[in-house]
């Protein structure tokens, strides 16, 4: 099972931005992650195709399992 950090902006087109990142400590820390985000939007770090992020959707962990289908 891998686990994916998601951070969800939006950028000046309105549209939304994913940022993942992989494999994140766990138990994800609901501040830290807020502060990173504010970090990045203040910044001007990232920049879309639809421009600038100018605000801050949410942020999630989204987690895959692969299961083999054994065929005869």
């Amino acid at each position: 099972m891998s686990k994916t950090l998601e951070l969800l902006f939006e950028n000046e087109e309105g549209r939304q931005v994913t940022v993942s990142v992989d494999q994140p400590i766990e138990p994800v820390d609901a501040a830290a992650v807020a502060n990173s985000m504010a970090v990045i939007l203040n910044g001007n770090t990232l920049l879309s195709s639809g421009g600038d992020l100018v605000a801050i959707r949410g942020a999630r962990v989204v987690e895959r399992n692969v299961n083999v289908i054994e065929l005869p």
